[in-house]
């Protein structure tokens, strides 16, 4: 009888503490009309003072995610902004805040600010923190705490509908979840959630589960087509949850969970180990994949979750499908979250070649590509490399493990054909002695890219003193060299290097012939960028051990990539992995680069009519601005960026657009989504940031590029991503989508952290979509340290180069500029960026400025030059610059350097100086190579502001150039 009276006292309890918590919660929760000034707090308490008085107490609610809540200023105004003076503290914690104040104004409204800053917002960082407590009242305004009676609080206001913490950001006090503890007997409490109530809390829940019941039923509408998606709040109320798992009942449909199992960005399936912490939320995301001829009607299943040590648990599901059959399975609409099946999208994965490469041939050991051919020995490495017929070797590549005994000698290997498609071939390769065995695994593609790796596999314990990979290139191929700690040069006769800095690769040649080499096997072995600070390839590395030379070896020149001494133990394997891309990888196209001229204007995207007149062809929106407002992420403003494309298409101009992976906006409308997956797709980090970010995100993120955009009422405050991780998948099915909703013509590449892979999944929708679309590329050289050395793996796959940012072109060599700017032994051309260029030596290379991107009182404005490109008609002429082996024109200084661009009856000839004073030269025409005669003897200097004045020199006057300067001369 005892017991029975105890329960049913407990239950009325209960019973009253949820009537009176349900009260507690029930304060209105609203969205300003007009946001107020920003530093005053992204939050106020809006109370109705009755009655005239010296002092009044309120007690707030306010449910708040801060842990330092009372570290934090109030602020306390009138409707009319007047601030109060005098604040008295009673209790001020996350969970409520009680005070005293002095209203001014008399009877009234008064608003009190709880989460006041003061910062700077800059345009790519933003700085500034919490406001500090307030000072104490003053000392003459006396309080009788006692009298005073609770004025009501009417609402809790949100600054805009983005900084609201309602509903899922409003927490739940201690004492509701000890009373949750209290009444449920589960370690782990399962709350189903809406998908336009993303679980954002990871450390608290929201107050409005408290009146739910764990493991209800969750109802759902949607519609024929649709990738339906929800959420089921995994809390571990009373012990640490391991390894969770889900299992189904009754699938009407497909469905997923994300945050368990997925495909990564090579397509490979894999599943993911769940802990959930005491005390911690875990939001697993749920997509239906709901077929077009689904019958309507109501549809049912079970999600089961279990784990170490814990009950199986049931959530019942069920969806009503309407007969409404919904387009592009919802994506139209963010907050179905219908996209988050693009993270485990294979799009753009294929073994077919693309192009403009054409299928690989294979004829017994010899595979040959579009621009390269390779043939292979009995160990399955290169015994020759050729690009475009010219030979890169003198001896086969060699791999070699040596002993104090000299190398190792191994049994005649078979190599045998893995895979043979248009694309990519395979092959592998074993070899062994009575010590080790080593197997050679190798790809070519038909890009001319081969990747390697090679598995020693000790029999027995053996020490090395060293193995390494040579490279023996033919001495007349090797002019120029990039890598390993070096810029652009000519190639050194000796150079050591160990490993330090971001650097893992190198390339070697000349504008014919050449190859890159890239050491892999790191964590992270995309463009070295400062953001990603990978330790080395740890077999290279070797604990130091480990490092590249350079040394001439009778005729050839020997690349020697070494490992060093160490200990092999028996049956313990060690993987040596590089790749080498054959370059050129595609003939150089200077039409393209002489007519597709850009226009690059980042918060001024669009061209005005007169600047058409300069005879623009393309420009690029980039983001920060009203078209594409959010790094990242342009699907907010779709209609926007097909509206301008539309208009743009019209006039002849094309449309390239800022998008790319290596920093996200916090505008995402899957934020929450990709934030329940752990550091999967969002990087980890010490948090700070912008106030949006630590109040909404509070911890472990890395807070990244940060800036207004005009018009717009939301900041764009980037986060740190992950690298590689099934956010590339999306990113591929976002690049689909913009290009099929809103036709733009391509992508403008901002210092990309993704690696070929996706060049060639990138390349592959575009062809699909809109053959034709372009991909221009952006990096420079303080950022990732040789742009040229770590996007060379992209070049196959690009249009155009944008290579320039720091970089001091007046202080560059030649061979500087030749390699790592004008991106001309690779097959490209590119443009000058920082400061403006040098006009003169950028001419020498085709290159100029992008319109309006040049320095004002500096003599870069690339427009006359243009107009002297079109009067001369030079997308018609050949290219011949003092790299040529067939030059036709050179000057008789040294440091002086000649190119010519050549038609039937005329020739426009580009000089410029790298000499240190100035120069006086002539040049020297072979008009027997060029195969007729002039007109007259005059070379002509048209007029060109700031760049020369107009003056007609004879064919043998002597021309005096000052230093970093040069001419644009006419012969007809």
């Amino acid at each position: 009888m005892n017991e029975l009276v105890t329960r049913l006292f407990t239950m009325i309890l209960l019973v009253g503490f949820f009537k009176v918590s349900a009260q507690q919660r029930s304060i209105p929760y609203t969205v300003a009309k007009h946001p107020w000034t920003e530093t005053l707090g992204s939050q106020r308490a809006v109370v109705d003072v009755e009655n005239a008085s010296d002092a009044v107490r309120v007690k707030i609610l306010w449910r708040r995610r801060d842990l330092d809540a009372s570290q934090k200023r109030l602020i306390i105004t009138d409707v009319k902004g007047k601030e109060v003076r005098n604040i008295l503290r009673v209790d001020i914690n996350r969970e409520e805040g009680e005070l005293i104040f002095q209203p001014n104004s008399g009877a009234g409204t008064y608003y009190i600010y709880y989460l006041p800053w003061k910062g700077e917002k800059g345009n790519g960082s933003f700085s500034g923190d919490y406001l500090k407590p307030e000072k104490a009242p003053e000392k003459n305004w006396v309080v009788n705490r006692k009298q005073l009676s609770v004025t009501k609080v009417k609402c809790i206001e949100s600054r805009t509908g983005f900084d609201s913490f309602y509903p899922m950001e409003v927490i739940a006090t201690a004492s509701e979840i000890a009373m949750l503890g209290r009444k449920y007997p589960h370690a782990l409490l399962l709350f189903p959630e809406d998908r336009k109530n993303p679980i954002r809390m990871r450390r608290d829940i929201p107050s409005k589960w408290i009146d739910k019941v764990p493991s209800a039923l969750f109802l759902g509408n949607a519609e024929r087509n649709e990738y339906y998606t929800f959420q089921i709040g995994a809390f571990a109320l009373k012990q640490d949850v391991k390894n969770l798992k889900i299992a189904y009942s009754k699938m009407p449909f497909k469905i997923t969970c994300f945050n368990i199992e997925g495909n990564d960005s090579r397509g490979k399936y894999f599943t993911k180990k769940i802990n959930v912490a005491k005390g911690e939320v875990q939001s697993l995301w749920f997509g239906v994949d709901i077929p077009q001829n689904t019958k309507p009607g109501k549809y049912s299943f079970d999600v089961i979750v279990s784990g170490e040590g814990i009950a199986k648990q049931t959530v019942p599901v069920r969806l009503t499908v309407s007969g409404k059959v919904i387009a592009e399975r919802g994506d139209y609409d963010l907050w179905r979250h219908s996209r988050l099946r693009w993270l485990n999208s294979s799009l753009g994965i294929s073994d077919e070649s693309i192009a403009p490469f054409t299928p690989l041939e294979v004829k017994g050991h010899t595979i040959k590509a579009k621009t390269a051919a390779i043939k292979l020995n009995d160990r399955g490495l290169p015994m020759s490399i050729k690009a475009n017929e010219n030979e890169l070797l003198d001896k086969p590549l060699l791999f070699t493990i040596e002993t104090s005994e000299g190398p190792e000698k191994l049994n005649a290997a078979i190599t045998s054909f893995k895979k043979k498609a248009t694309g990519v071939v395979e092959w592998i390769t074993q070899s062994e002695n009575e010590k080790l065995k080593l197997i050679c695994e190798g790809t070519m593609e038909s890009d001319g890219h081969l990747d390697y790796k090679i598995t020693v596999v000790p029999k027995k314990d053996l020490l090395v003193k060293d193995i390494r990979l040579e490279l023996l290139v033919r001495e007349s191929i090797v002019e120029y060299f990039m890598g390993m700690g070096l810029p652009g040069m000519n190639c050194p006769s000796e150079y050591n290097w160990k490993w330090k800095g971001p650097q893992d690769s190198f390339w070697i040649g000349n504008t014919k012939a050449g190859i890159h080499v890239e050491l892999k096997g790191a964590s992270y072995s995309g463009p070295l960028l400062n953001l990603y600070r990978p330790l080395p390839p740890p077999s290279w590395f070797n604990e130091n051990n480990g490092g590249f030379s350079i040394g001439k070896d009778g005729s050839s020149v020997l690349n020697r990539i070494y490992s060093g001494a160490r200990q092999l133990k028996a049956g313990v394997t060690v993987n040596f992995e590089f790749t080498l891309l054959i370059t050129p990888v595609k003939d150089l196209d200077t039409k393209s680069q002489f007519v597709n001229r850009y226009y690059h204007n980042g918060s001024d995207p669009l061209p005005k009519d007169q600047d058409i007149k300069t005879g623009i062809k393309i420009f690029n929106v980039h983001h920060a601005n009203a078209i594409n407002p959010y790094i990242n992420y342009p699907f907010t403003t779709m209609d926007t960026i097909k509206s301008v494309a539309k208009s743009w298409h019209e006039k002849g101009l094309k449309v390239k657009l800022y998008y790319t992976t290596r920093e996200l906006t916090n505008q995402v409308s899957e934020l929450w989504a990709l934030r329940s997956l752990g550091t999967e797709v969002l990087a980890d980090g010490n948090g700070g940031g912008y106030m949006w970010l630590r109040e909404h995100l509070v911890d472990g993120y890395n807070a990244q590029w940060f800036t207004t955009v005009s018009g717009y009422e939301r900041s764009d405050a980037a986060l740190l991503t992950s690298g590689d991780s099934r956010w590339y998948n999306y990113y591929i099915e976002g690049l689909r989508w913009l290009i099929k909703q809103t036709d733009i013509d391509g992508l403008y590449l901002d210092d990309v952290s993704y690696d070929r892979h996706m060049l060639k999944r990138m390349r592959r929708v575009m062809d699909a979509v809109k053959p034709g679309c372009i991909l221009d590329l952006h990096s420079n050289t303080g950022f990732s340290r040789g742009p040229a050395t770590q996007y060379t793996e992209f070049f196959p796959y690009l249009n155009k180069l944008w290579f320039g940012e720091s970089f001091q072109y007046d202080k560059m060599s030649p061979a500087n500029w030749l390699v790592e700017v004008s991106g001309i032994p690779f097959g490209h051309m590119g443009d000058m960026l920082h400061g403006g260029g040098n006009p003169w030596r950028g001419m020498v290379y085709g290159m100029t400025v992008r319109y309006p991107w040049f320095t004002e009182g500096v003599n870069c404005d690339p427009r006359d030059i243009w107009k002297i490109w079109d009067d001369f008609g030079i997308d018609k002429a050949k290219m011949i610059g003092y790299w040529d082996e067939k030059k036709v024109v050179t000057t008789d200084h040294p440091d002086v350097l000649a190119t010519v661009y050549v038609k039937q009856d005329k020739l426009l000839i580009s000089v410029a100086s790298w000499a240190k004073d100035a120069a006086k030269i002539k040049l020297k025409i072979d008009w027997d190579k060029i195969g007729w005669k002039p007109k007259t003897d005059s070379l002509i200097a048209r007029k060109i502001n700031g760049f020369q004045e107009g003056i007609v020199f004879g064919l043998t006057d002597e021309i005096q150039i000052q230093p970093a300067k040069g001419w644009l001369l006419e012969v007809n």
